[in-house]
């Protein structure tokens, strides 16, 4: 069993699942939390979905202060890292002392991406990641009357999907020629499309975005497409996808490539540091990925506790999986579509309940699954399993 204290670098899922899976699985040396935010570690996910709907802050919140105190956790709040010092083994933070340890866990996330458009530092002009953006965003959507959404990805069909309202106007702008391009098939695309606007939002693909337009006070008052034209808008929120937290890494001289990069046991260049969740690009089907998702936060910080708990280095292979909430559609995928040479489509759009089977060489690689629960819990069992061509393998598991 490995010894001594582990400081875990981030508090999202990745970072609270670390610190209490060591404990669960009895590990008996010290460990630090540390989140650079002033409030109990909590759920991201809610925040474009039911924290918008009003779901109260001590749901969102991952266990009350108490948990931290019960299980020794030490939780250490608004402490920002600057820098880690590699040969004392410490964590520097911007101001204070620094905090030792023995083993080192990256679970710094991710960033929402800046779409680098003139006016985004306009008044209405939001970004969607943590609790105080929600807050904020909440409370301006009451008096909104015009609402753009720049991107769509979950993110911003989520958050437009909660916006459709009477006296409001939703517009989502993308400038690829498909929603959700880089996460679904074009068959799941163009589902989502047709509901999207056949729920009143107006869909804008293949636009790029030229700038945001303000008015007097600096306030935002529409964005301004490539060809010229504006759209009409008191309130943005612009979700272009998000870039890995490697600068913490970078300057202590790890690995980096679009990720913190890891090895199979999660390990970064230096074995004493560990890096998981959305910040760590780790092997994937003999190349290298970041998951953005829950499930891969949570399962890769279950295997990095396994490892220090049991000092036997224990590989992560779990397939990832993800959803997305959207007014009453509920979007679950497992695997990875990319690569895929055939599809294959189970149940019925028009109904509103259907699957989409990717396969490769003959083999099942992702199934994709609208308000289709029993295909979704089949498909997890038989991802990646070789040999699987049938789509009635799915529908009859």
């Amino acid at each position: 069993m490995a010894q001594g204290k582990v400081v875990i670098v981030g508090a999202g899922h990745a970072g609270f699942t670390a610190a209490a899976s060591l404990r669960r699985n009895g590990y008996a040396g010290a460990i630090a939390l540390i989140t650079a935010e002033s409030c109990l570690p909590y759920q991201r996910p809610p925040l474009s979905k039911g924290y918008l709907d009003g779901l109260r802050e001590d749901r969102l919140s991952f266990r009350p202060e108490h948990f931290y105190e019960r299980k020794g956790i030490e939780l250490l709040r608004a402490y920002r890292v600057e820098e880690i010092d590699r040969t004392a083994k410490a964590v520097v933070p911007a101001s204070g002392e620094s905090l030792r340890y023995d083993h080192l866990i990256l679970a710094t996330g991710s960033t929402p991406q800046a779409a680098r458009l003139p006016g985004n530092d306009l008044d209405g002009v939001f970004r969607l990641h943590r609790r105080a953006d929600a807050d904020a965003l909440r409370e301006r959507l009451v008096t909104a009357s015009e609402v753009v959404i720049v991107g769509g990805g979950f993110i911003g069909l989520e958050f437009a999907a909660h916006a459709r309202g009477p006296g409001k106007n939703v517009t989502i702008v993308e400038a690829a020629d498909r929603l959700m391009a880089r996460a679904v098939t074009p068959v799941m695309s163009e589902f989502f499309l047709r509901e999207h606007v056949s729920a009143g939002s107006q869909v804008l693909l293949d636009t790029p975005v030229a700038r945001l337009v303000g008015g007097d006070g600096s306030r935002v008052q529409g964005v301004e497409l490539h060809d010229g034209s504006l759209v009409k808008a008191d309130l943005v929120v612009v979700g272009v996808g998000v870039r890995a937290n490697t600068g913490l890494a970078e300057r202590a001289g790890l690995a980096v490539n679009d990720g913190v990069l890891v090895d199979r046991c999660l390990r970064t260049s230096d074995p004493d540091i560990f890096a998981i969740g959305d910040c760590a690009s780790y092997p994937y089907r003999n190349r290298r990925t970041r998951h953005e998702c829950v499930e891969n936060a949570v399962g890769q910080a279950r295997a990095v506790a396994s490892t220090l708990t049991s000092g036997e280095s224990q590989p992560y292979r779990r397939t990832p999986v993800f959803w997305s909430d959207q007014a009453d559609l509920k979007l679950q995928i497992v695997g990875d579509f990319s690569g895929s040479d055939r599809t294959e489509v189970i149940g019925d759009p028009a109904g509103r309940s259907f699957s989409v089977n990717c396969y490769r060489d003959g083999a099942l690689i992702a199934v994709e699954s609208v308000n289709r629960s029993s295909d979704h819990v089949a498909a997890r069992k038989l991802v990646d399993r070789s040999g699987c061509s049938s789509p009635a393998q799915v529908e009859g598991s």
